[in-house]
């Protein structure tokens, strides 16, 4: 993989890729779950398999291998970005900045507003700033983002 994130592709998700995704997820979220003293076993995984939805779910291919995984699901007016998953070694390279940009560039074209949430602390939040997500509320666990439509990449986020 190199620093632009090409070479992947996107495939609909399965009813058959929910273990694997909620392995993927279970390994991707400990680290922060437990840094929140939240992580239990069982939890992580249900939650991912209680709420999949295939038909809204994309795989990201690398080489005809998984290498993670994002849901963009309509919700409350907008499009909700959820489970959205990389390998530990697809991490840092640039392919979630790339696949994110690719998402946005859909929502743009549809003049739709992008929500998500993002636990406190994540390194993930960094990922969403750069692209222009803002923080609407937080909790002690959970921080609620927003991006209008429009936004371009790079353009730092406000709160």
């Amino acid at each position: 993989m190199d620093a632009e994130g090409t070479g992947w592709t996107l495939r609909t998700a399965v009813a058959a890729d929910v273990e694997v995704l909620a392995e993927l997820r279970a390994t991707v979220m400990r680290a922060d779950l437990e840094r929140l003293g939240r992580y239990d076993e069982h939890r992580v995984r249900q939650r991912l398999r209680d709420s999949f939805s295939p038909r809204h779910t994309s795989i990201i291919m690398i080489d005809g291998e998984l290498a993670g995984c994002v849901t963009l699901r309509p919700a409350e007016g907008r499009q909700w970005l959820e489970h959205f998953y990389l390998g530990p070694h697809h991490q840092g390279r640039g392919l979630g900045s790339a696949v994110l940009r690719t998402l946005l560039d859909g929502t743009d074209a549809r003049g739709e507003t992008v929500g998500l949430n993002v636990l406190r602390g994540s390194a993930a939040r960094r990922l969403y700033e750069r692209h222009g997500f803002v923080v609407e509320a937080q909790d002690p666990i959970d921080v609620f983002m927003t991006r209008p439509p429009g936004v371009p990449a790079g353009t730092p986020a406000k709160a």
